[in-house]
Formats: C-alpha cells, sequence, structure tokens
C-alpha cells in the first residue's frame, strides 16, 4: 500500500525535519558537538596557511631573498646568459662589471665629491620595481635612499657623474648629467647606490680600462681587432736549406713547416707560383698565428728572395645566401713582379690593409658586377657579423679576393665578438664576456634549485636558500601535523554522528515501523537517517564556520601588532570552504549509511505486535 496522493520518497525530507525539530535539544546537542570538531580544525588549518602565507609574503616582498649572487669574478659569455636567461626559475638576470670599475664620483650641492657604487639594470628588475622605482632608461638613474640623501637629489632632479682614470701618466675624467627619475625605498639597501641601464655602465667601465665611449664623449682607444690566421705559405725560388728550415719554426710562434705542392699552393691562395719555385707551408696545429709570427719569420728570412703569405680556412662567409670562402691575398708590387702575379688595390699584410670606407672585394670576372658596387658579407662567427665590402675591381680567380689582413680580422670573429661600425667603417672587439651578473628567482621556491644549477656549472654563489627551506620545512611540518589532527577530529565526529544516527533509529523504530505500515518502502526508509544526518551536519558546519570566522578575528586583532598591513596569521582562501563543506557532507552520507542500513532492517509485524 502508498500514501495516497502524494511521493512518498518527497515526504521523507519533511518528517527527518519535523522529526529533528521536535527533539531540538537532543539535535542542537549534536550541531554543538559537529561545531566543536569543525571549527577547531578551520582554525588549524587557518593559522598554517596565514602563517606560512605571512611569512613567504615577507621573503617573497623583499627581491634580497630571491637574489643568487656571484662570490667569484668570472668571465661569462653572452652565450651563457642567453641560456640561464631561459630557465624558468630565472625571473631576472642581468650582466655586471668589476667592483673597481663600478664606483663613480658625484658631485655634491656644495661641489664635493662622493664615492657611490654603480649598479646595472634592465627593464623587471624586481629590486627597482617593488621598491618604488621605474627601470631607468639611458640618461636616467635610480637612486637608493642612502644615495639620494647624500646626493641632496630628489625625483626628478639631475645628478652629475664623474669618471676618472690615469692614462699615459695623465689623470682624465668623464663627465655625464643624469636625471633621477626615482628613489627607492629603505628597503633597498642602505648603501648609496646608482641604478643605471648596462649600457652606461659599460661605458663607464670601458673609460676605466682606457677605452673610449663616444655615445658619451669620453675621449680613449679604440680597441680594434687583431688579425689571426691558420697558417702561412713561403714562395722562394729555390729550396732552403734545412738548417734554415729548423730555425723558421724556433721561437716564431710556428710549430711545423712542410714542403707543399702547386695545387696546395693553389688552394690556399687562389694562383700558383712560376715554375721552379718551391713553397713551403707554416702553421700551429693548437693555437692561431698572429702578426708577430709573420714579422718573425720575415726577419729570419732577410737577404732571401721570398714571398710570405698568410692564409684562413673554414671561414663560415655567407655572399646573398650562398656560402663561400674568399681568398685572402695582399700583394704589392715588389712581390707581384716576383711572382708575375697581378698587384691587389690594397698593399700588403704588412700594413693596413685598407683605409677608410668600405672594405675593398675584388669580384671573380666571369659573374662580377659593376665596379663600385657594395655586396653585404655574413659571417656566422662567435656572433654574427655582417658588413658591405666595396667592389674595386674583377679577378680572374673564380673566388672573391679580399686583403689578407680583412681575412684574419674575420678568422678572429670566429674566436671573439666583432662588430662593424657602420659609422665608422671599422671592425671593433666587442666585448667578450662579463665579469658577473645580477639574478633574482621568479619565486622563492625557485631559488634553492636554481641555487644547485649554477654550483653544478662550478660557478660559487651565495643565496637565502636556508632561510627559505626552514620556511619549507615548517610547511611541511605543519601540514602532517594538521593532517594527523584532522584525521583524529574527523574520526571523533564521524563516531559521534554515526552512534546518534544509530540511536536514533533504535528510538525511531516504532515510528518508522508506523511508516511502512503506511506504504513506504524500504528504499523511502532508508533516506530517513540520512537526510537527518545531513541536515544536522549542515548545521554544525555552518556553527563551525562561524565559529572559525569569530577566533580568527580575534587572533588577528591579538597579534596585530607583529602584523603589518595586509597581513593576517588566521586566514583560509576563499576556495577552501566550499571544498571543506563538500568534504564534511560526504563524510556524513557515509557516516548515517549504518543507520539507514539498520532502517531498513525494521519489521513491520513488530510494531503490530508490539499493539
Amino acid at each position: 500500500m502508498k500514501p495516497q496522493g502524494t511521493n512518498p520518497l518527497g515526504r521523507i525530507p519533511g518528517l527527518a525535519g519535523a522529526h529533528l525539530r521536535h527533539e531540538w535539544v537532543l539535535t542542537l546537542c549534536l550541531v554543538i558537538a559537529l561545531a566543536a570538531v569543525i571549527a577547531p580544525l578551520l582554525v588549524l588549518l587557518g593559522l598554517k596557511h596565514g602563517t606560512i602565507q605571512t611569512l613567504r609574503h615577507r621573503l617573497v616582498q623583499d627581491p634580497v631573498f630571491r637574489e643568487i649572487r656571484p662570490t667569484q669574478t668570472r668571465v661569462l659569455s653572452p652565450r651563457w646568459f642567453a641560456d640561464v636567461a631561459s630557465w624558468p626559475e630565472v625571473g631576472f638576470l642581468t650582466p655586471t662589471i668589476l667592483p673597481l670599475s663600478s664606483v663613480v664620483s658625484v658631485v655634491l650641492q656644495d661641489r664635493k665629491t662622493a664615492l657611490f657604487d654603480l649598479v646595472p639594470t634592465a627593464p623587471g628588475d624586481p629590486l627597482i620595481v617593488e621598491n618604488g622605482g621605474a627601470v631607468p632608461e639611458d640618461g636616467q638613474v635610480v637612486l637608493t635612499e642612502e644615495a639620494a640623501r647624500v646626493a641632496g637629489v630628489k625625483p626628478g632632479g639631475t645628478l652629475e657623474v664623474r669618471v676618472t682614470r690615469v692614462r699615459g701618466g695623465r689623470s682624465e675624467v668623464g663627465e655625464a648629467k643624469v636625471q633621477v627619475i626615482a628613489v627607492l625605498s629603505s628597503r633597498a639597501g642602505s648603501l648609496p647606490r646608482i641604478y643605471a641601464p648596462l649600457a652606461f655602465v659599460l661605458d663607464v667601465e670601458s673609460f676605466k680600462e682606457g677605452y673610449a665611449a663616444p655615445a658619451r664623449g669620453w675621449p680613449g682607444e679604440t680597441p680594434h681587432p687583431y688579425p689571426s690566421f691558420d697558417g702561412a705559405v713561403l714562395l722562394v725560388p729555390e729550396p732552403l736549406l734545412p738548417i734554415v728550415r729548423s730555425g723558421l719554426v724556433i721561437n716564431t710562434g710556428f710549430a711545423r713547416m712542410e714542403e707543399i705542392g702547386r695545387g696546395r699552393i693553389r688552394e690556399l691562395l687562389g694562383r700558383e707560383p712560376p715554375e721552379g719555385f718551391v713553397g713551403y707551408e707554416l702553421f700551429a696545429p693548437a693555437s692561431p698565428v698572429t702578426m708577430a709570427s709573420l714579422r718573425a719569420v720575415e726577419q729570419k728570412l732577410r737577404g732571401y728572395q721570398r714571398a710570405l703569405f698568410p692564409y684562413v680556412r673554414d671561414v663560415d662567409v655567407r655572399i646573398g645566401g650562398q656560402r663561400t670562402l674568399p681568398v685572402g691575398l695582399s700583394l704589392d708590387a715588389s712581390h707581384a713582379e716576383f711572382l708575375g702575379w697581378p698587384t691587389t688595390p690594397w698593399p700588403s699584410w704588412g700594413t693596413r690593409d685598407y683605409n677608410g670606407g668600405p672594405p675593398p672585394c675584388l669580384w671573380p670576372a666571369h659573374h662580377a658586377p659593376p665596379a663600385g658596387m657594395s655586396v653585404e658579407l655574413r659571417v656566422l662567427g662567435v656572433e654574427e657579423l655582417s658588413f658591405p665590402v666595396r667592389i674595386v675591381g674583377e679577378t680572374d680567380l673564380d673566388r672573391p679576393v679580399l686583403p689578407a689582413g680583412l681575412m684574419g680580422v674575420l678568422r678572429t670573429s670566429m674566436l671573439r665578438r666583432v662588430n662593424f661600425d657602420s659609422a665608422t667603417q671599422s671592425f671593433q672587439m666587442a666585448r667578450s664576456g662579463y665579469r658577473g651578473f645580477r639574478l633574482y628567482a621568479k619565486t622563492i621556491d625557485d631559488v634553492p634549485s636554481l641555487y644547485h644549477r649554477l654550483k653544478e656549472q662550478g660557478l660559487e654563489v651565495i643565496a637565502q636558500v636556508e632561510a627559505i627551506e626552514r620556511i619549507q620545512v615548517l610547511d611541511r611540518g605543519l601540514a602532517r601535523l594538521l593532517w594527523l589532527i584532522a584525521a583524529l577530529g574527523v574520526c571523533g565526529g564521524v563516531g559521534v554522528l554515526v552512534a546518534s544516527l544509530y540511536a536514533a533509529v533504535d528510538r525511531l523504530r516504532r515510528e518508522l515501523g508506523v511508516l511502512r505500515l503506511l506504504g513506504f518502502s524500504r528504499a523511502h526508509v532508508f533516506f530517513f537517517p540520512i537526510v537527518q544526518g545531513l541536515c544536522i551536519t549542515g548545521m554544525g558546519l555552518a556553527a563551525g564556520v562561524g565559529g572559525y570566522a569569530l577566533l580568527a578575528r580575534t587572533i588577528d586583532h591579538v597579534f596585530a601588532m607583529d602584523l603589518a598591513p595586509g597581513e593576517t596569521f588566521c586566514v583560509l582562501p576563499g576556495s577552501y570552504i566550499p571544498w571543506f563543506g563538500l568534504a564534511t557532507l560526504v563524510l556524513a552520507s557515509l557516516a548515517s549509511l549504518v543507520a539507514a542500513w539498520r532502517a531498513t532492517g525494521i519489521d513491520p509485524a513488530e510494531v503490530i505486535r508490539e499493539q
């Protein structure tokens, strides 16, 4: 028999709620018991999360804890910086210079000077961005609080910087006026420091080393690249005596000397010598040949008729995208007459191959462009070098002909960084590396792994690894302790709920039996204790969350003196409460299954017999 005019399952929640209201005292006791379990668990979770987050916030907010500093001076190549910057743990990286080169003089308001430390910076510098500053551009700087106090300047003011050096026994000064765009908070450091773009800092270092900084108007030398060669070819009209040949590899920088045939000479120089001439190849397998080695051989061959030509192999030169190897040949009138070869429009290798303008070139006659036309050459060395060459004539060779000294510079670009200055139409030796770095990890959790990764590369660095690892250990320890206490609390709460619902089913045996007589099935009665368990748990959860909110506010109020603005000791992320509530209701449903199973075992016949 089923109840008429209604859905039996739909009546179960109403009946369960009515019974809870009828026994409100017992219901209240159960709600309070559950709240007494839930509230402390939430408070413990809030303390764990809030305390750790406060400590982490203080470390993260202070970039010093994310900084990794080198403890030794070591030359690091630009490629190393590019590789390290691509690591996922790295948040900021910029090169630095030697400490002695980073000291500059600043003119104070009373025209006296003070020594400040110059530090390079770049976009994304956390020390500047997170301490109330802005990353400076060319002609701008950022000061620490102490530097601004000593210099007596404020944001928007002008700072006069002087760089001094001693060159040739004379003292020289380079001056620059820069704009102060920001003053950092005291947390950025207590030393008087100037943060400037890397280009300005490198110019200061170059000036102190005796080089010029044209962009600043500071005079000095220009670091021209030296030519280097793979070897040299010696052409003589008759064979040299063994004792003479032995002398050419003693104290000259050459290691070996071998007689070579006409084919090998043509391969290296593009031409064959006249009939009867003997060719020798001089080289040093383990090192490049320098101009000093060539001059040493020339000095030992004084009085001999000879022609000495340096050569270069395996330089990756691209013209119009096609790989080629030009011939490096410089031939003056005397050597041309001696060998019967045509002269080149530039002097011999012993002098500067060309003066001013783009480098000259002779182009193969079978596809030569008009004289005066420029062709772009690219050399894939340490760093791609691109420059124009000026076609000044034709050659009967099948390869372009360049000055021997220029080929030597191109070979040097395979070992060192070389730039071509289009303004002066000259090659300049670029910086081969940097003497240090400023590095910040993305987060404090990245610092230990980044620290050990740099140590594996042989770099001696220091970082706040111990402080960060203490926080991580504390976090893991508190998490384990919290889960242990939570497990005990959950077991207690589940036990209370199981016992209370089971006892309630036993008290309601008669009432549940009557429901069976009225037509409710076992499945309908099964949900009765489950609904009661969910109702009691929901009310206990609401009471527990309210108790947590009150306790959390009390804890933060008590420790307010130890907290900075925006910090808290007891707090839970917004997503924690819904997930905690869902987990609690699931556990309550599982706990009520025992009582639900008990309810399905009630026989309506027992009620009839009792009546």
